[in-house]
């Protein structure tokens, strides 16, 4: 294999396990504007969702609209302490104050 392709390849590797909360605008049913505030996958946490909520909107505080995704383990559910095996979905609508 060519050494750039390896390079490549180890980036989007490393990008893809690391990731980061990604936020995008909604509209609500009554127009008002939102976040839909995506933090999916075995990296990621309920918690980067909550993270991101709070930086987006710019330390003013936020209203949780909705929440959809896998529910955190309960600690005796884990395999050592560890949550591991399955892809996490997680995605919170929230609206900024």
């Amino acid at each position: 294999m060519v050494p750039q392709m390896k390079n490549v390849l180890t980036l989007l590797a490393l990008v893809t396990l690391t990731g980061c909360a990604t936020a995008s605008s909604t509209y609500l049913a009554d127009g008002k504007q939102a976040l839909s505030i995506d933090c999916s996958g075995e990296a990621m946490s309920w918690a980067k969702c909550y993270e991101k909520a709070d930086a987006s909107c710019a330390g003013t505080g936020y209203s949780i609209i909705a929440t959809e995704g896998t529910p955190a383990l309960a600690q005796s559910d884990k395999t050592l302490g560890v949550d591991v095996g399955n892809f996490k979905s997680r995605t919170i609508v929230v609206a900024c104050k």
